[in-house]
């Protein structure tokens, strides 16, 4: 049974950076798509990035250019890198795993991901 779990996220000033890691047990993560969602208060949970078994990436729109994701899958290990951090990115961050998908693309829906982290909260002060 594969089981995921968030660290890294923390306290943080704007303009600062974390990075937040998603580390798997109970098989290896060679064929998931890998996504990190976050969810503020009284909002519905968004997509932030994934990462396809292929390498291949998506953002979103309001952290295109300021997160990176990337995977070392000898580690069990998907990384997010989060810099120039804003107020808006205050929120709980989830890893989930894909899978079923495809080896070429991920998608950022959370309906596609079938196992899923406890989440790590990320609080910028304003």
């Amino acid at each position: 049974q594969l089981q995921l779990v968030e660290s890294g996220g923390g306290l943080v000033q704007p303009g600062g950076s974390l990075r937040l890691s998603c580390t798997a047990s109970g098989t290896t993560l060679d064929y998931y798509a890998i996504g990190w969602f976050r969810q503020a208060p009284g909002k519905e949970r968004e997509g932030v990035s994934c990462i396809s078994s292929g390498g291949s990436t998506n953002y979103a729109d309001s952290v295109k250019g300021r997160f990176t994701i990337s995977r070392d899958n000898a580690k069990k290990t998907v990384y997010l890198q989060m810099s120039s951090l804003t107020p808006e990115d205050t929120a709980v961050y989830y890893c989930a795993a894909d899978p079923l998908a495809v080896r070429a693309m991920c998608v950022m829906s959370p309906l596609r991901y079938d196992y899923w982290g406890q989440g790590t909260q990320v609080t910028l002060f304003s």
